[in-house]
């Protein structure tokens, strides 16, 4: 199955892609329109290829479908490719639109440095655990209240409310699992009545950051343990479990997942990654599990 994605699907467009694939000789089924109203999505089945490269044909689409900001992403037409049980969400720039160590660095003045380290370990161009010891140590002395400061001014994704509350009504186990705080990770816990959070700890000493880490950093080798670890818990294969991040720490789950997905993500992950999205809204992940736009409309109210 394959699903585009975009504020519209004009008809130079979908001819461009339906030929692409008939020279590709895949025979196509009726494309059915999932939405034309706050945004444009099509399904268009395919009779499934066992030699096709779907990550190189996906690629290709990408190609014709990028300068129209249209995402193209390819799925078996499975049962599961509907029918998934639990979701996990990273937390900066996914489940919220910031990073949260940058905004503790600003709040004592070392921003930018710190924002370029970050930036640079989410592309995947440092080792995670020594770059997130080295910001972690530059807040060293930051006094506790300025984390409450912070998580007041985190701002949700948009469609990150609605999503998890329609998958919660649809009986999905959910979670965050994050190379961030659990300071802010526990609270959006509670806020969006997720299941599971995960995260990494920061030591405390007279009311002040220390400048490090308890435990076990949670990376991204670790994220994707968590992942299977609920899964396992639950009872729930890797193929009905939707895994959804921006960073290089957040590839070992997103590529486990059945469904994995980069989020405005970074071009190396995006690269890397078997499905992309450059939508702004998280309630678009619903289109790739073949809901409507009327099917949304009703389970949001």
């Amino acid at each position: 199955m394959i699903t585009c994605l975009g504020p519209d699907i004009p008809e130079k467009l979908l001819e461009r892609i339906t030929s692409h694939l008939k020279q590709k000789k895949i025979a196509l089924g009726t494309i059915k329109t999932l939405a034309e109203k706050s945004l444009s999505c099509i399904e268009i089945p395919t009779k499934h290829h066992s030699d096709i490269d779907t990550r190189l044909l996906t690629q290709e689409l990408l190609e014709i479908s990028s300068p129209f900001s249209v995402d193209v992403f390819i799925q078996a037409d499975t049962p599961t490719r509907r029918n998934k049980r639990l979701i996990v969400l990273d937390m900066d720039s996914t489940l919220i639109q910031v990073e949260v160590i940058d905004e503790l660095a600003k709040a004592v003045g070392i921003g930018d440095a710190v924002s370029a380290i970050t930036h640079r370990a989410m592309n995947g161009e440092l080792n995670f655990n020594e770059s997130l010891i080295e910001r972690v140590g530059l807040l060293k002395g930051l006094p506790v209240e300025v984390l409450e400061s912070v998580y007041q001014g985190l701002p949700f994704t948009l469609g990150a409310k609605p999503l998890l509350a329609i998958l919660k009504k649809r009986g999905y186990k959910t979670g965050v699992i994050s190379g961030g705080f659990d300071y802010f990770t526990s609270r959006i816990k509670s806020v969006l009545k997720l299941d599971y959070a995960y995260s990494n700890r920061l030591a405390v000493a007279s009311g002040r950051l220390t400048g490090q880490v308890i435990g076990e950093i949670v990376n991204g080798d670790k994220k994707a343990a968590f992942m299977e670890k609920v899964a396992k818990e639950e009872g729930i294969p890797l193929e009905q479990v939707i895994a959804i991040g921006d960073g290089a720490n957040d590839l070992p789950m997103i590529n486990k997942a059945g469904l994995g997905i980069a989020f405005n993500a970074k071009p190396a992950v995006r690269a890397a990654a078997r499905h992309s999205m450059t939508q702004k809204s998280l309630l678009t992940v619903l289109y790739l599990l073949g809901f409507s736009e009327e099917e949304i409309d009703t389970l949001s109210t």
